[in-house]
């Protein structure tokens, strides 16, 4: 399975590896669906400080930006549509992945495999079995670093009380 890695090899000190392959292809698809996250907000973390032009006046710790922004109007329709969108794409993304709830619950689709939305509008995805492999080992772990990195911004940001940079 992708995401074993030298020099590590196959990390788990803590046990917490399933039994099944049903249990292991959902932690699987939790763990990519948080990593792009990750990616994507350590992105932000570090752009929002510093370029911001919609919401121009805000400023200071990223972590504490959202707060300040949804006590403004602009910032309240801002949030409805942040909202709005998280919602459409969760519901698409459970739609290609998972089986309807009326017939089986918390169930992967046979067919489906872990992060496979079928979205790939560069044409990024590798044809061969191989470089698909090194592909998704790759993703996850830079999805494993941006957690990190997430939660290291957060803590300093939490416990210094002042911007990254």
């Amino acid at each position: 399975m992708s995401g074993v890695t030298a020099p590590f090899g196959y990390f788990d000190p803590m046990g917490l590896t399933p039994e099944t392959n049903e249990e292991l292809q959902l932690y699987r698809e939790a763990e990519l669906a948080h990593g792009r996250v990750a990616m994507v907000a350590a992105l932000g973390f570090l752009v929002q400080e510093s370029f911001h032009p919609i919401f121009a006046d805000v400023g200071g710790p990223a972590i504490r930006q959202l707060d300040v922004i949804l006590q403004t109007p602009n910032g309240l329709t801002a949030g409805t549509a942040m909202l709005f969108g998280i919602f459409f794409s969760e519901i698409a993304r459970a739609r290609i992945g998972w089986m309807e709830p009326d017939e089986e619950m918390r169930t992967l689709r046979a067919s489906y495999s872990p992060g496979d939305l079928g979205f790939d509008p560069l044409g990024m995805k590798p044809k061969d079995e191989a470089g698909l492999m090194t592909m998704q080992t790759k993703e996850l772990n830079n999805g494993r670093l941006a957690m990190l990195a997430c939660a290291g911004i957060v803590a300093q940001e939490l416990v210094t009380g002042q911007p990254l940079f």
